[in-house]
């Protein structure tokens, strides 16, 4: 099987297809596809059997840390106590020889009762119950078949899970969004019930079936929830609302919002593999794939058309999309709201004016600060909403072994160029659309590898930071629109015939990837034609070509980029690019060709020496490093490296002849980028949270963050360092000592310090579990 197919972490088990409620809003019922009509009502045994032994095949072979498991329906506890110990015993069983199991169950709540709390707390099963608030509110949909209130009924479930000896189990609520209802009422209930989490679901709709839109209102929906944001915010935030902490900047997202890679697979009660539950409301089919657990396994599932287009993040929405300020936020909505027969699912959500109109009442609603929303452990979102984004905590396990899988790497790497697509948007909106802007776009739809190719070199974030806030990166002179190069560049990629002006620096021209043209003369700008294989650049009178034939002369005043052959591919030794000097430190002018050489070779072997001390961090470096930016030396600090916040993909180093020292550089470096694009996506220090804690390794108490920083770097050189003592390194032991005590004593510190959120604390711990596990003389 593939080993570089997209691991899967969430399942859906459908153990039960009917439902004891007649809810007009279900989609699995009442929209356009009917599939359970031919399918048995329960699971059997059998297939039980078969679905477990899949999740745990998958787990195993792609060294998945945690499996999410959702028993669904229909309605799940229709299966009864015996048989949900069945299917829980069966799963318990067969997975957790491989991956630690996390199972979730969602229910209407009618038919819970103390017996199943009790089997629910025994195999540690957390419940999320469907509840629309006040009674007028939840029996507006939520009924039996002969039009009976449930109201009763699922406050008593609820009571059920309040309860001391069953808190554990309770996750949290679902509910469904009826404009026509009163928000300060609903608001009210769900408080009163006390749950630990709350996901707003908008009503499944689709562009050939639109939503409700009573009156005149073209956005109710983000009024709506608009006035439950207020009463949220002006509480004090008293229980999690998922929809409003996604939807902030850094929020990290859920199933119908933001870029994650969707993440989750329906086994239906027939063993038949599906997409998304919410699919079934596009058509008659929508979520078949075809395929089912006794004769396919998870990884053939992945491959499917429908299942691998949910994974490319930006690049898988639409143009109108794509081209949109707050697409890293609201990501296009929920897959299911974008379909229009005749195009698709390549379509804006149909609720995007109401997800814009939400996005700027949760910026205003209070003043937008710089700081993050604290993440919260993952739950349930409920019928057809069950999270693609679960998989916080197994993202920060996963780093926090100190190094991170290649898929996680993977899904850093995308969600940094996402925003990078995010600030190019934001740069067309307030500067205006150009021809360069023009050219992206066009190239974006016609050759997307070479834009992708050139929006992932890493120092493009900075050029467009740099020009929406010189202030921000100070130091690098006049902030001039970066997009004409980037459109040059991609141009070239693409082998597509263009003309762009192209503002000079310094009287030269930089082409992202490729490198830098000097051109004589005085001007503010180039006329620069693309060709095939080559381009030429005109200030006045004066003409340069410039050919990217290897074997062709050298060209008058072009300086090419130089990437040298590393185990894990090729790495970039990027000393042209003029946004590389954004780490505070200086940079090193262009090296010469034997500094550069010396260099390359200098890098191969500390790629080889990572890859003999610590193989899966050299498989975190291969996943993500691709530049190397040299630093100016300095005699009184000769060994130095960096890295910059904006600049994921690289790191600075003072070039070194020592490859067993450049080793540490790499690894200490490339866990503080690791770490910078994790904190970009998640908070994992309280936001306002900056008294200085004292570490050992630094004279001056240091912020919490900057703690974290350093405790995740320490842990990685402690992990290179414990592998050497194995070896004959005299000095391997004391220094793995060294470094295993800085890093135990400084996450002690953040531990006590109460600056970190849940999910930070969660992290920390993890890090102080591996920390255990790397001692020191322990063979």
């Amino acid at each position: 099987m593939g080993g570089s197919c997209r691991r899967i972490s969430q399942f859906v088990l459908k153990v039960h297809s009917r439902c004891d409620l007649s809810c007009d809003h279900c989609y699995i019922y009442q929209h356009a596809d009917q599939t359970w009509r031919g399918r048995p009502a329960r699971m059997p045994p059998a297939t039980v059997r078969r679905a477990a032994r899949r999740i745990a095949e998958h787990a195993r072979e792609h060294g998945v840390p945690v499996v999410h498991v959702v028993l669904h329906g229909g309605e799940p506890l229709l299966l009864g106590a015996a048989g949900l110990r069945e299917v829980l015993a069966e799963l318990r069983t067969a997975i957790t020889p491989w991956a630690r199991l996390d199972l979730r169950l969602q229910t209407n709540g009618v038919l819970l009762d103390e017996e199943l709390c009790r089997l629910f707390v025994e195999y540690d099963v957390r419940v999320g119950v469907s509840f629309d608030g006040d009674r007028a509110a939840n029996d507006r949909h939520r009924v039996f078949s002969h039009g009976g209130s449930s109201h009763d009924q699922v406050r008593r479930a609820l009571a059920l899970l309040r309860r001391p000896e069953h808190r554990a189990s309770y996750a949290g609520i679902l509910c469904t969004v009826d404009v026509r209802n009163d928000p300060d009422r609903v608001y009210e209930a769900l408080l009163a019930e006390r749950p630990p989490r709350v996901d707003l679901l908008l009503p499944h709709a689709t562009w050939d079936h639109p939503p409700l839109r009573p009156g005149s209102d073209p956005t109710p929906y983000a009024r709506w929830l608009g006035r439950i944001h207020r009463r949220w915010v002006d509480d004090g935030r008293p229980v999690s609302i998922r929809m409003f902490e996604a939807l902030r900047p850094g929020g990290g997202g859920t199933e119908a919002f933001g870029l994650a890679p969707a993440d989750v697979l329906v086994i239906e009660t027939d063993g038949a593999w599906e997409q998304v539950d919410s699919l079934k409301t596009a058509y008659h089919g929508a979520a078949g794939t075809g395929l089912d657990v006794f004769d396919h396994p998870v990884d053939e599932v992945v491959r499917h058309p429908g299942v691998a287009v949910r994974q490319d993040g930006v690049d898988g929405l639409c143009a109108t999309c794509r081209a949109c300020p707050v697409v890293d936020r609201c990501g296009g909505g929920l897959y299911a709201h974008r379909w229009r027969t005749g195009s698709g699912f390549d379509n804006p959500s149909v609720y995007c004016p109401d997800l814009l109109g939400l996005i700027d009442a949760v910026d205003a609603y209070p003043p937008p600060t710089p700081s993050v929303p604290r993440q919260r452990p993952a739950t349930p979102s409920g019928p057809g909403e069950w999270s693609a984004t679960a998989p916080v905590d197994e993202l920060l396990d996963d780093l926090a072994t100190g190094h991170g899988s290649t898929s996680t790497l993977a899904l850093l790497t995308a969600t940094q160029l996402s925003i990078t697509r995010a600030l190019l948007a934001v740069c067309r909106d307030r500067f205006g659309s150009t021809a360069a802007w023009d050219l992206l776009v066009h190239l974006d739809q016609a050759a997307p590898d070479a834009v992708r190719a050139v929006l992932a070199h890493p120092f493009v974030r900075p050029a467009l930071v740099h020009r929406l806030d010189p202030a921000a990166l100070p130091g690098l002179g006049a902030a001039l629109d970066p997009l004409p190069a980037l459109a040059v560049a991609a141009a070239l990629r693409a082998g597509v015939p263009a003309t762009v002006r192209v503002p000079l620096r310094a009287g030269a021209i930089t082409v992202p990837t490729f490198g830098e043209l000097v051109l004589p003369g005085p001007g503010e700008s180039a006329e620069v034609t693309v060709g095939s294989g080559e381009f030429r650049a005109r200030v006045g009178s004066v003409e340069r070509m410039v050919s990217l034939d290897p074997l062709a002369p050298p060209s008058t005043g072009w300086l090419p980029t130089r990437d040298v052959p590393v185990p894990g591919g090729r790495v970039l030794l990027e000393d042209g690019d003029p946004y590389r000097d954004c780490y505070g430190q200086p940079v090193e002018p262009r090296l010469d060709a034997s500094a550069a050489r010396a260099l390359g070779r200098t890098l191969a072997d500390a790629w080889r020496v990572v890859r003999r001390d610590v193989p899966a961090h050299a498989a975190a470096l291969d996943g993500g490093l691709r530049a190397v930016v040299p630093l100016a030396a300095d005699p009184a600090r000769p060994l130095r490296s960096a890295t910059a916040r904006h600049a994921f993909g690289a790191v600075a180093v003072t070039p070194h002849p020592d490859p067993e020292t450049m080793a540490v550089l790499l690894v200490h470096e490339w866990q503080h980028a690791k770490l910078g694009a994790v904190l970009d996506l998640y908070d994992l220090v309280e936001p306002g949270q900056g008294t200085p804690i004292r570490v050992p390794w630094r004279p001056d108490p240091r912020p919490p963050e900057g703690v974290l920083q350093g405790v995740y770097a320490h842990l990685a050189v402690t992990q290179v360092w414990r592998s050497r003592a194995d070896t004959d390194d005299p000095d391997a032991s004391a220094q793995a000592a060294h470094f295993r005590a800085w890093t135990r004593d400084g996450v002690e510190a953040l531990l006590a310090s109460r600056s970190l959120t849940a999910a930070g604390e969660r992290f920390v711990g993890q890090l102080r579990h591996a920390l255990e596990e790397t001692r020191v003389g322990s063979g």
